[in-house]
């Protein structure tokens, strides 16, 4: 079965290099630091909502596109263990990744998501082959 990202996860596009606009909305977050109240990518891709997602446990970051859309670029979740961060800036045809800010913000995430998760220590669950029940027959 392949993957078809327009039958599993909705949102709007167009490939037109106009200008992103990307909004701090968290400003306390680990991931922020650093950015002020935002940065300006002058060509870009653009993503719209509604981006069919689960909502975020923390919303870091909010995009505006020249053509007037929003987007949710800037997601945290914690799933189990682990932290997950959704950063939606970035496309082959643009240099977003040079941008210092871009560079930033993944930074920051990488440094936020090796962090243990608050609350969640304890015992590591155990994965895979069990080779003797729970409970004796």
């Amino acid at each position: 079965v392949g993957y078809d990202a327009e039958e599993t996860i909705r949102w709007t596009w167009r490939e037109d290099g106009g200008r992103e606009r990307v909004w701090v909305v968290d400003p306390a977050h680990p991931i922020a630091a650093g950015l002020g109240a935002g940065f300006v990518l002058p060509e870009e891709e653009m993503y719209g909502e509604v981006f069919d997602i689960p909502a975020p446990d923390r919303l870091v970051l909010i995009s505006w596109f020249e053509g007037g859309e929003v987007f949710r670029s800037g997601c945290c979740f914690t799933r189990g263990r682990g932290r997950v961060f959704y950063f939606r800036p970035g496309h082959e045809t643009h240099p977003t990744y040079f941008d210092e800010n871009v560079r930033r913000v993944l930074a920051n995430a990488v440094r936020w998501a090796a962090e243990p998760s608050l609350g969640l220590a304890g015992e590591r669950p155990t994965f895979g082959h069990r080779p003797e029940p729970l409970e004796p027959s």
